[in-house]
Formats: C-alpha cells, structure tokens, sequence
C-alpha cells in the first residue's frame, strides 16, 4: 500500500493545478476555499484538480506534514507548493498568479 505523501506527490505531479480544500469548486465549505476558487478562477483556470480534504481524513492531515504548513485550502501549480489563501489572493493582486499559471 502507498503511503499518504506518495499519494499527494502523485496528485500534485500530475495535475497542473492543484487544490487542497474544503468542499469543491462547486459548493467550497470554507471561505478560505471560496476565496482560493475566486481567485483561480478570475485568472481563468476553469478545470483544476481539487481535492476535498473533509472527506479524506488521512490526506487532511498528510497534506499539513507534506507541505509543512497548517492550514487548508493548499495550492499547486506545476507540482510546487504556492501557499494558502492568503498568499493566493496576495499573488492574484500583484499579478504574479497569471503568470504563474500561464507557463
């Protein structure tokens, strides 16, 4: 059996884009999740890979110790670990998310 972390390594390596959250893109159950969804979606990034760590106890914990921060949502982009809500809307403002995302 496969570990946690070979299973988010797996997740993160071969999406493009990847979202720790809360509920899904669709129904976010956090605000912070919403606000990740917003962001990624006003820079045009309509298909993403979401996870929702509630139904997933084992990779709720796991993605913490896996990326060494501790709290959700999470986001990847090209298998590197971006950061949090905070840090997502912080690089949606300055500009830095687009152009992340459009390499």
């Amino acid at each position: 059996m496969t570990n946690i972390f070979d299973k988010i390594k797996q997740q993160v390596t071969s999406h493009k884009v990847v979202l720790y959250m809360k509920g899904d893109p669709k129904f976010p159950l956090c605000g912070f999740s919403g606000r990740a969804v917003k962001c990624l979606s006003l820079c045009g990034v309509k298909d993403f890979f979401s996870v929702n760590v509630l139904a997933d106890d084992e990779i709720r914990q796991g993605i913490k110790e896996y990326s060494n921060w501790p709290t959700i949502p999470q986001l990847y982009i090209n298998g590197e670990f971006i950061g949090g809500s905070d840090i997502i809307a912080e690089m949606y403002e300055s500009g830095e998310l687009q152009q992340l995302l459009a390499t």
